[in-house]
């Protein structure tokens, strides 16, 4: 079915190690999957920014949103990096364990640009809006 190269490149990537958002999510415990430090993860990353801040760092990777996080099958995706060459040098010397680049990404997550986006139109909204809910609503006794 696979044309072409194609097996040779997707065998080579399943040799990548793999990185589920649940890994820097600040949301979830350790039991329930997070990797580093609630301190210095952050709140639900996605794929896709996690994938963004993979090229930022120059770390060659691929995206694979059709697989699921085995503790929970409701967080669906992942992102498969590359950290070391076939010889065994790291492809950006500056990160060379797994925890060094989920520390990495879980720094610049906050930072990407579709995040930023949203909190800026958040904030908007929400300033307009909250002149409005001053009044509150009947109290129980």
């Amino acid at each position: 079915m696979d044309g072409g190269g194609g097996g040779d490149l997707r065998s080579a990537i399943k040799k990548w190690n793999v990185i589920y958002p649940v890994y820097l999510n600040s949301k979830k415990t350790v039991a329930e999957g997070r990797r580093i430090a609630a301190a210095k993860a952050c709140p639900d990353p996605t794929c896709v920014e996690i994938a963004d801040c993979c090229s930022h760092l120059k770390i060659p990777h691929a995206i694979e949103l059709d697989k699921a996080y085995p503790r929970d099958f409701f967080q669906v995706g992942r992102v498969r990096v590359q950290l070391k060459k076939d010889d065994g040098s790291p492809v950006n010397p500056a990160i060379k364990t797994k925890k060094q680049l989920m520390i990495q990404i879980a720094e610049l997550v906050p930072k990407h640009h579709g995040r930023t986006k949203k909190q800026e139109a958040a904030t908007s909204s929400s300033a307009g809006g909250s002149s409005k809910n001053t009044k509150g609503g009947k109290k129980k006794k």
